[in-house]
């Protein structure tokens, strides 16, 4: 047992380590980690609503390295378990709670030099308050035996499978939580739909829904800014000895074998598949199975959720919410201004007004787990930053009833190089836009830090294309309003109904939906992207407000691709990622259509040239081209 004493092994991962934070963030677990916590910070507040947490039960904590968690199937996974201790390092001997992460990033690694960047606060806080941490490597991965193939069906069983170790075990009292971001978020979802003995409450922090359409292949065009990246680092990370190797080398072996074999049977030809047009370019059974909107029909465990307006899972975390919402689970979410790094995080939670991000985990799970009141009806079910005032908005429901649907036509002609057509919910005037697509649209964009996790915001902060989207709209087709006279407010899912022909018979559009501010400068709110041969829309699957489409569903198979004749116009409603963002007296409401948005997504090989040839948008009477609005 150690407490934070670092480990020879450990000393030889501060690189990958470094790496690991550089190149996901993605997912460090608040509590448990024994990197040496970050400096004191200055006491904070109470709570808006005036919650204060109680004081903590320990003086420090003890760890257990490697405990072996043994599945169904004969795999053994490994653990690292963190108990409450005094003050000479003595871990209590009396059971207690467990809050359980399962990761994919390698539980070792994150514990030598990335919990403390991102933990949020103190990464001990839970485990001083009461509570057992349990930090586990996922299947393939880490210091896990078995082959990783990334939320498989086996591996979702797992994550139950591990609840119920731990809800078991001597040092436990029965009740077990689940914490964590990202990976570790799905994995607590995918561990509610198998409902292990024992799980009280999970806190998922930005976690995907539908993981094709959230982030594999948005709008039916390959990410190839994060997905590349996050393949990468989890083979990375699995590829590093296990710390056991000297007391057990045959099973350290194995496991080093074990992941070898899970990068060459499925990491690579995964990605060759999706890039070469084959069928993990399209959605299907295998992205089914790996998306844990599917399974979360009956699950009502309590869920405190987590999401980024910037997010790489901006549409996939009120989803989630919903979904459990309308299953009659007590859940909460707060959507932040913030990309996946921020979000994973938590390190500005307060600003909603609820405490830090160990605090409100800790009131959550006070009340689910030790039954203690902690005025959880002071936090609404949903709590969201407006973009435009700067405010956090409570609500009911993420589309709540007070929302109504406003169509605002694109109006007359624009033209690449800064023409911009109207947007105008008056009678639009016909015209024929031309668009170019250039392959430097979106680098210069907050969507390039979006889909690269939060890395450009993370090395350079005060990068002007975080704040400016000026300079990239110049590569595309503009539409704005005149100054509005009364604030527009808007929150949820939009739709972008645009009527375009292609020269190649396909195509993306890469719609931004922006805030022209009176010096010009331009803030882009959120973005949507839609392939022109997968524009096959399914309305029984699709959204609609006041009997006006908000969020189309397209099927994005091989099946339901259909290139468009020469000549032929065609709507094409293009999802745009829900938000929520205010439009202030005498600013604009601007929309932008772009045929690329890299470096987050590219099309397969075989489809690149069909692609890269010019689209005309129309609009007017005859081809209402429409942007539409959940308005406030």
């Amino acid at each position: 047992m150690t407490s934070h004493a670092r480990r020879p092994h450990d000393r030889l991962l501060s690189a990958a380590a470094t790496a690991a934070v550089l190149l996901a963030g993605l997912t460090i677990p608040v509590g448990g980690a024994q990197a040496a916590a970050p400096p004191a910070a200055a006491p904070r507040p109470a709570a808006v609503d005036g919650w204060q947490p109680r004081p903590e039960q320990y003086a420090s904590t003890v760890t257990r390295h490697d405990l072996t968690i043994p599945m169904s199937d004969g795999v053994k996974l490994r653990a690292d378990l963190t108990l409450p201790a005094d003050a000479d390092g003595n871990a209590t001997d009396q059971p207690v709670p467990v809050l359980v992460t399962i990761t994919a990033y390698n539980k070792t690694v994150l514990e030598s030099g990335g919990g403390a960047v991102l933990s949020g606060g103190d990464p001990d806080y839970l485990v001083k308050h009461g509570y057992a941490e349990l930090v586990v490597d996922a299947r393939g991965t880490g210091t896990s035996q078995g082959v990783w193939q990334a939320f498989s069906a086996r591996e979702n069983k797992d994550s139950g499978e591990v609840v119920a170790w731990a809800h078991s075990q001597p040092w436990s009292d029965g009740d077990v939580g689940m914490i964590g971001a990202s990976y570790m978020g799905i994995s607590q979802l995918f561990a509610a739909g198998d409902h292990p003995p024992g799980l009280k409450a999970i806190f998922p922090q930005v976690p995907a829904a539908d993981v094709y359409r959230d982030v594999v292949a948005s709008g039916g065009q390959i990410d190839v800014g994060f997905i590349p990246l996050w393949l990468g680092l989890v083979t990375m990370t699995g590829l590093i000895p296990p710390a056991y190797t000297a007391t057990e080398p045959a099973d350290a072996l194995g496991v080093l074998v074990d992941h070898l074999i899970g990068g060459g049977t499925f990491t690579l030809p995964l990605s060759i598949r999706a890039l070469t047009g084959g069928d993990a370019a399209y959605d299907g059974p295998f992205y089914r199975e790996r998306s844990p909107i599917e399974v979360l029909d009956d699950v009502t465990v309590p869920t405190f959720l987590i999401g980024g307006e910037y997010d790489l899972f901006q549409r996939g975390t009120p989803l989630d919410f919903e979904k459990l919402q309308a299953n009659g689970a007590p859940v909460r979410m707060i959507l932040g201004p913030w990309d996946h790094l921020q979000g994973s995080s938590g390190a500005e939670v307060a600003d909603a007004g609820y405490g830090t991000l160990p605090e409100l985990q800790l009131r959550w799970f006070d009340h689910w787990i030790k039954g203690l009141d902690t005025d959880l009806d002071a936090i609404p079910p949903v709590t969201y930053y407006e973009q435009g005032t700067g405010d956090w908005v409570h609500a009911n429901k993420f589309v709540d009833n007070d929302l109504h649907a406003r169509s605002y036509a694109l109006s007359g002609t624009s033209a690449m190089g800064g023409v911009s057509g109207g947007l105008t919910t008056a009678a639009p005037v016909a015209g024929t836009s031309t668009m170019v697509p250039l392959p430097v649209s979106g680098i210069c964009t907050r969507s390039a830090n979006q889909w690269t996790a939060g890395i450009m915001n993370m090395i350079w902060p005060d990068n002007p294309c975080l704040t400016d989207n000026k300079l990239n709209d110049l590569s595309g087709l503009t539409f704005q309003t005149a100054p509005v006279t009364q604030e527009v407010r808007f929150q949820g899912p939009i739709n972008a109904h645009l009527f375009v022909s292609t020269t190649g018979g396909d195509g993306m559009l890469s719609v931004a939906v922006e805030d022209v501010a009176p010096d010009g400068s331009v803030h882009r709110i959120t973005g949507g992207w839609q392939v022109i041969s997968q524009r096959k829309l399914v309305p029984s699957r699709s959204r609609y407000l006041d009997g006006r489409l908000i969020q189309p569903w397209h099927p994005f198979t091989k099946a339901s691709k259909a290139r468009l004749a020469p000549g032929t116009i065609a709507p094409v409603d293009v999802e745009v990622f829900p938000t929520g963002a205010a439009i202030e007296p005498g600013h604009r409401l601007r929309v932008t259509v772009q045929g690329y948005d890299l470096p987050h997504l590219l099309g397969p090989l075989p489809d690149v040239l069909p692609q890269a040839l010019p689209i005309k948008l129309y609009t007017g009477p005859a081809h209402r081209s429409v942007l539409t609005l959940p308005v406030r």
